[in-house]
This record gives C-alpha cells, sequence and structure tokens, in this order.
C-alpha cells in the first residue's frame, strides 16, 4: 500500500496530553436513577477478591467476536476479555493501554503506536506489533464482516510494524477519529493465532483481558473466568493487576418480569434492561441499587429504506416522520425512564446541533398535507391512504431476539397514531439471521437502532455509503461530501459539516429520531466499583461483590 508522499512534521503525544488531539464530547451521567454510577455507595472499606458475577441480559448477541459487530450486548461482554490500544476514561481523556505510548503526526495522517512487552493473550500467544497488523487487516479485509469495526478504523492506507512492538497506521487523507475509536471494544485486540485460525470467528473471541471467554451460545449466555495473572490494566483503572471477581456469567433472559424477578430473589447480581414499568418501584426496593448513564452518540430511531417504495418518496417519509406525537408515545411505554430525542444526536455528543428541537415532530395536519400531495388522497374501508390500488403500508422489521419487548411496545403504541394518518404500520419480527440477511439486501421498509459513541464521527458509520447494508439502513449517499471531509477537518469546519448532516437528515427525513437510549444497570447492593466505559457500558474489571456483615 501507497506511503504518504511526503513525511509529515511530527509530534510527540503523551496519553496525558492525547485528549487534545480528537476532540470528544462530555458524556453526562444521567440523573433520574436512584444513584449514578459516579455516587453509587460503596458499603466496604477496600474490594472483596473472589465470588462470580451473575447477570441477567435482556437482549441476545448473533456473534460474540466485537470485530463482526457492532451489538452493543456484544461490547459489554467483551470488553472484559478484550484489552484496547488505549483506554477512554470518563471525562474523555485518553490513557495508555497496550499501547505504553503514541505519537501522531501534525496533520493526523500517521499514528504511531509503542507497546508493552508483557502483554500475552490468554492462549499464551504474546502481543506484538505484527499481532496488532494482523488484527487490523482482518477487520480491513472486505472479505469479513467487520463492516462497523472497519468503518471505526477509516481509510488506512498502510499498517506497518516497525519493530517488535512499535506499529505504525497511516493513512493518505487526515483522520482525527482514530484514538477515541481505538478505545472501543470493536477494535480490541485478539490472539493472532485466533484471528488466522481460519473458518467462522464470530463464535468465539480470545483476547488478553482479565477475563477470558470460557463459553458462549447464542439464546443462552456466555461465561468467562479470571485470568490470575493480568497485570497490565489501564492506568485509567483503580487498578491494574488481575480482576477482584472469579468469573462472571452473563444469562439472556428476555422476559422483564423474569429477569426483574431473578434480581429481587437473589437469583442474579445485576440486571440491564429494567422494565421501565418496573422503574420507579425497582429504585425503592430495599438492596437494589439502580444505575444510570445515559449514552452518547445516534439516538433510538426508526430508519427508513430510501430506496423503495413508499419511502422512495421524500413527501412519504417526511410526512411520517413529523405526523405523530413521539414525545407522548416515548413517555407513556417508558414511563419517563428515557428523555425523547429532539435530533439525531444525543445531547452528550461532540458536535451535536443544538438548533434542533425537537419543532419537526407532532404536526398531523402538515403531514397529511404531504400525503396528499405525494398523491395518496384516496382511503380504503379500513380508512388506510392508496394509491393506484395499493395501500400505504409500511413494515418494521427488527430482530425479535435483540430489539427488546419495550421498544416493540412504544413501535406499537404509534400504530394507532399511524392509522389516524392513513399509514399503515406492520410489524415484521424476524430471527437474527433473517434479519441480517435482508439488512443487507435492503428488503425491509424501516428499521430501528441506535448507536453509542462520544464521537461525531458515528455519523459516517449511520450515513455513510460505505456502511450501506449495515449501520447504514436509511442506505442513502447524499452525505458522503460532509462526513468525508468532517474526519480530516479543524474543529470548527467540523462542527459546520456535522450540523448540514443533522440538518440534512431531519430534512429529508431519512430517520425518525425517537428517544435517547440510557443504560439501566440494577443490582444488588453488595455489587460494588462498577465503573462505566464512555460507550456506555459497564466495566465490571474494578468491581466486587462485598456480602456485608
Amino acid at each position: 500500500m501507497p506511503k504518504p508522499s511526503a513525511a509529515p512534521r511530527r509530534r510527540r503525544t503523551r496519553a496525558s496530553i492525547a485528549a487534545a488531539v480528537i476532540a470528544v464530547g462530555a458524556l453526562a451521567l444521567s440523573a433520574c436513577s436512584a444513584s449514578s454510577p459516579e455516587t453509587t455507595p460503596e458499603t466496604s472499606s477496600g474490594p472483596v477478591e473472589g465470588g462470580v458475577l451473575r447477570v441477567a441480559l435482556g437482549s441476545d448477541a448473533s456473534i460474540i467476536n466485537p470485530h463482526l459487530t457492532g451489538s452493543s450486548i456484544t461490547a459489554t461482554i467483551a470488553r472484559d476479555v478484550v484489552d484496547s490500544l488505549v483506554a477512554q476514561s470518563e471525562d474523555n481523556s485518553f490513557h495508555p493501554w497496550l499501547a505504553e505510548d503514541w505519537e501522531i503526526s501534525e496533520d493526523n495522517t500517521e499514528y504511531t503506536f509503542h507497546l508493552r512487552d508483557d502483554v500475552t493473550f490468554s492462549d499464551g500467544e504474546p502481543l506484538t506489533a505484527e499481532a496488532v497488523k494482523i488484527n487490523f487487516e482482518y477487520i480491513l479485509d472486505p472479505a469479513n464482516n467487520s463492516t462497523y469495526a472497519r468503518s471505526l478504523l477509516g481509510a488506512v492506507s498502510e499498517i506497518e510494524a516497525t519493530d517488535e512492538h512499535t506499529v505504525v497506521i497511516r493513512y493518505d487523507e487526515p483522520f482525527a477519529p482514530l484514538l477515541q475509536a481505538l478505545s472501543l471494544p470493536y477494535l480490541g485486540i485478539q490472539s493472532p493465532a485466533y484471528v488466522q485460525s481460519g473458518g467462522d470467528l464470530a463464535g468465539d473471541v480470545v483476547g488478553s483481558g482479565p477475563f477470558v471467554l470460557d463459553s458462549w451460545a447464542q439464546g443462552q449466555g456466555s461465561t468467562l473466568s479470571k485470568r490470575d495473572d493480568y497485570a497490565w490494566g489501564s492506568d485509567s483503572f483503580e487498578h491494574t493487576g488481575a480482576a477482584y471477581l472469579d468469573g462472571i456469567e452473563y444469562s439472556y433472559l428476555p422476559e422483564a418480569s423474569t429477569r426483574l424477578g431473578a434480581l429481587t430473589s437473589g437469583q442474579v447480581d445485576a440486571i440491564d434492561a429494567i422494565p421501565p414499568a418496573n422503574y420507579e418501584s425497582v429504585t425503592s426496593t430495599d438492596g437494589v441499587v439502580v444505575d444510570t448513564y445515559e449514552n452518547p452518540g445516534v439516538v433510538y430511531a426508526l430508519q427508513l429504506n430510501t430506496t423503495r417504495a413508499p419511502f422512495d418518496d421524500a413527501l412519504v417519509r417526511q410526512a411520517f416522520q413529523t405526523g405523530v406525537d413521539i414525545d407522548s408515545a416515548v413517555e407513556a411505554t417508558l414511563f419517563g425512564t428515557v428523555e425523547p430525542a429532539e435530533g439525531i444526536l444525543g445531547p452528550q455528543t461532540e458536535y451535536v446541533d443544538e438548533s434542533i428541537d425537537g419543532s419537526w415532530k407532532n404536526d398531523p395536519e402538515g403531514a397529511a398535507a404531504l400525503l396528499d400531495e405525494a398523491g395518496w388522497t384516496e382511503t380504503d374501508d379500513e380508512g388506510y391512504r392508496v394509491k393506484d390500488g395499493e395501500r400505504l403500508s409500511v413494515a418494521w422489521t427488527y430482530d425479535e431476539s435483540t430489539s427488546g419487548e419495550d421498544n416493540v411496545n412504544l413501535v406499537q403504541a404509534l400504530q394507532s397514531e399511524y392509522r389516524e394518518l392513513g399509514i399503515e404500520l406492520v410489524l415484521d419480527p424476524v430471527d437474527s439471521g433473517t434479519y441480517t440477511s435482508r439488512t443487507v439486501s435492503g428488503d425491509y421498509d424501516a428499521t430501528a437502532y441506535y448507536f453509542v459513541r462520544a464521537e461525531a464521527d458515528i455519523l459516517r458509520t449511520v450515513y455513510g455509503s460505505a456502511s450501506i447494508g449495515a449501520g447504514n439502513s436509511s442506505r442513502v449517499d447524499s452525505l458522503d461530501a460532509q462526513l468525508d471531509e468532517a474526519v480530516g477537518a479543524d474543529a470548527e469546519r467540523r462542527a459546520e459539516l456535522y450540523a448540514e448532516v443533522q440538518q440534512a437528515v431531519i430534512d429529508e427525513a431519512y430517520s425518525v429520531p425517537v428517544y435517547i437510549p440510557a443504560y439501566h444497570l440494577g443490582h444488588s447492593d453488595e455489587l460494588q466499583g462498577v465503573r462505566w466505559a464512555t460507550n456506555a457500558k459497564p466495566l465490571f474489571y474494578n468491581a466486587w461483590l462485598d456480602p456485608g456483615e
């Protein structure tokens, strides 16, 4: 691969000033829980060794290897199995991890990482520059299903292992978001032997983290065990040695009542996806604590397929986006546990356009006029609009194993409002394999999801043409110029470009922003020391179980 034609001027960048290299937005801890992650009371005099943490999850992961999916559940589990080159703490500063030091060229086209020389993967393989190169070249290979991880790396021109513990990543064009991307588990480093083992790598992950993945079964859960010899945690954590817990057991309990009952009865120590209807009662339950972390990044939104009818018509998309009372539906089904979205980015995300204030919502009269203009002027016996003998019907296609029942309830709440508008909204649940194949091929009207990232470059994942069939479910290709320029622009220009993209998403109705996701971790007060990653996921490396007196 070609090298840059001119050697750029270089600057030495220690971790203590690395935050200045890449601008990222400050994350905020939501105040709607009984106690925030920073204020959860820790009752013991210090960490307690031993015990297995039992965690019940409301959504499943169809792939456990973070190189091969953008799944938030995968990220939660894999974070304690794979380490990253750099760590990003809750204040968004960057710290050494597998890389003990790095340099970045002035124009953000060359990143040089100096690796620790004492790290091994759980299969005994050593961490080397060649191992990092093997990981990233696997991700960059279009033959592998690493769409999300590949988007995080950007348009790499060359990866070079200049010596055993020095790796250089080069770009032909400036790429400012790399450090933040490298801190995420999707770009965590895995054993080169495993990466090169051939075959399907979706069912395992072999990292250098404080825990080892012992087993994983889709629809059931996973078990992790402690690495006794772990000694290279980032200095952004409270300690750098072995984890306090002996292991972690994740179980998949999709039924909210079952999951909640498992927590209150002591069958598990922690759960995610607390049922909104039970949120208030859970927070007042003796011995139970709820921590909440509001997500940065792209909000939970309906993504409209602009490449096929009826959403190939901007007027129909605009009517669908503006014609219903989204805020009331969010409040009615999620009981105030999250905030309705104003735009496509959550308010904690860098470069969020605060001029997008949600005023586009809840205009049924205007939406009706748009549908009339689009030619949907007649109605059938059930009151749905028709055109050329066809009913105005759209289907929301979703993976029933990962969407979560709260989101299903929310969309069901919108059905009646769309009916009033003359639009038939059909729920189309499918299994994970079918969902993947249909989203890749474009065989759907609408999907829904969110992406968590503090960096506004997440917009490139969701609206860049390179992600069509993966993160880009609206399948638009009109925003590449702004998104590509923003990757290497200065802060002022990035703000302008990202504002243009956010405004276009609303004006062209590529998406229907619904709510700002937040991670709610309900847990026994015996669970202490939980910390948070900047992708709004709990970190259990520092956690322990305190049995009390």
